[in-house]
């Protein structure tokens, strides 16, 4: 696995925006197929307009270009998305590693269809606290609630 070195800064919606887009819906095509393109173009709208202008994130950057991103609701991720080409390169790790220097603790869902995902957070120590069969939009898409503490 190649390390990349990688600088975590605060979002800054003005510069941040587009690139932070781009990078949640590619990564969510290849991570969420069974959720389909047309639901994620209109997930994308409000990932645009409501969710990054009121969470709390941090941006992975490489070289000064972002290539991932961590989005906190408290001490809860809502999304963890690193660009496909920059997957495997110790970007996730950092985010949820700085997320949790903040918090302490850390919770989040995320679709057991995800293996990838599933395995990464294992890896990190998270432990699985419960199952449920329908995602946020009632969508037969099961996720599971997961949960790591300093």
């Amino acid at each position: 696995m190649r390390t990349l070195n990688i600088l975590i800064r605060p979002y800054d919606a003005a510069t941040d925006l587009k690139r932070l887009s781009d990078i949640w819906f590619d990564a969510s095509m290849a991570a969420h197929p069974f959720i389909g393109e047309a639901r994620l173009v209109e997930q994308r709208q409000l990932i645009e307009e409501d969710y990054l202008p009121t969470a709390e994130t941090w941006v992975a950057c490489h070289e000064r270009e972002a290539v991932g991103f961590i989005s906190l609701l408290g001490s809860f991720i809502g999304g963890l998305f690193v660009a496909p080409d920059r997957q495997g390169m110790g970007v996730g790790r950092k985010l949820v590693s700085h997320a949790l220097a903040r918090h302490g603790e850390l919770s989040l869902e995320v679709y057991t269809a995800n293996e990838q995902a599933v395995r990464f957070y294992s890896s990190l120590g998270f432990r699985e606290l419960s199952r449920r069969d329908v995602d946020d939009f009632g969508s037969p898409f099961p996720n599971a609630a997961l949960h790591l503490k300093v």
